[in-house]
């Protein structure tokens, strides 16, 4: 099966972090989210994927290479500026043909614990509507596609961010489609804000008698689209780990939980308490680290306390005052600074500097 990944998205949210990197790079569980993603849509039966990069793409298809690592093909096209979900498609006509496919926004993650997602999928490919969506209920649909669903799941109607919606089911980053995709998307005209919508595709296959469906989800899902979400993806990603320790732990130390210390890695007299994640090369010395927190490879963290973090590679952390609830961008420095209460919050970009001192 064909899949289609969207990763065109600049993470106007997530800056400082996306003036050097793109948001779907970022890494959860020290994995890049789009790898998450790839390795997602080969459990799903897709093993022909195309990735649809945009201003990136050059460093993108850097780091995911020609897919073997993740046992599907890759392949790469270009758009030259976001249009739009179905311009998107439209943009990828030469690699999909008139195969099935399924699209994945390349910023979302779906944890699917429980097999949902999969068996939803399943059901597509034995049914093959001329689209297929996963809907969720969401405490404020106004910044989603919105679905009007009957008692047996047809798709009655599909709105993209109305300001009144008539239902609490947004749809979710993941889609099924026919071929039958292909004429919707040649039909419509762009949105009040200049976009080929694929809810106004999805909504021209429904007014045309198309069998158009949707399964609900209750699992997990959440695009990276700012620090707070990229947290809460990465506990979630922590929380499916398997003690897996190949680095150094000397006799002072201590491992609680679900921990993975990567190869070439260091830990001296500190406590690791997972879920967390403790990245090649990287140093922890005097620390207590966890619950909820990645460090990337080749960091140094000494003399503090880190908790439902991320750290990014090449960090250095040396403060005894201690953060919570941080990003920290790929070499940057934190310390030193006097002795305070733990749990200050930090989100700063790649190779910034600051010294923490009391007040």
């Amino acid at each position: 099966m064909k899949a289609l990944v969207l990763t065109g998205g600049s993470g106007v949210r997530l800056r400082p972090f996306t003036y050097s990197t793109p948001k779907q790079l970022i890494p959860l569980a020290n994995k890049p989210v789009l790898e998450h993603v790839v390795a997602h849509l080969r459990e799903l039966g897709a093993t022909e994927v195309c990735l649809l990069t945009g201003d990136w793409a050059e460093v993108i298809e850097t780091a995911m290479g020609d897919g073997s690592r993740f046992g599907v093909r890759l392949t790469y096209l270009r758009q030259d500026q976001p249009r739009g979900l179905a311009h998107a498609v439209r943009t990828a006509r030469p690699f999909l043909g008139d195969d099935d496919f399924l699209m994945y926004l390349g910023d979302n993650i779906l944890a699917d614990a429980t097999g949902a997602v999969a068996a939803a999928v399943g059901e597509f490919r034995a049914r093959r509507p001329a689209a297929g969506l996963l809907v969720q209920k969401v405490a404020d649909p106004r910044a989603y596609g919105v679905a009007e669903l009957d008692p047996d799941g047809a798709v009655l109607r599909l709105v993209e961010k109305p300001p009144h919606p008539r239902t609490d089911l947004a749809v979710v980053g993941l889609y099924y489609f026919t071929a039958a995709v292909h004429a919707a998307t040649d039909a419509i005209s762009p949105s009040a804000r200049g976009e080929l919508e694929i809810t106004d595709a999805v909504q021209w296959l429904i007014d045309r008698g198309e069998q158009v469906v949707a399964r609900r989800y209750s699992g997990f899902w959440k695009d990276v689209g700012r620090a707070d979400d990229v947290l809460q993806c990465n506990r979630r990603l922590l929380g499916e780990l398997r003690t897996d320790v190949r680095g150094e732990v000397d006799p002072a130390s201590e491992l609680r939980g679900q921990v993975v210390i990567e190869a070439g890695a260091r830990v001296v007299r500190s406590l690791i308490e997972g879920p967390a994640i403790i990245g090649a090369g990287t140093l922890i010395e005097d620390s207590r680290v966890g619950p909820g927190t990645s460090i990337g490879r080749d960091c140094v963290v000494r003399g503090t306390h880190l908790a439902d973090s991320v750290v990014l590679q090449g960090a250095h952390i040396c403060t005894p005052r201690g953060l919570r609830g941080s990003v920290v961008g790929r070499f940057a420095t934190v310390g030193p600074g006097e002795q305070g209460d733990p749990g200050h919050r930090l989100v700063i970009g790649d190779h910034a500097s600051v010294e923490m001192t009391a007040a």
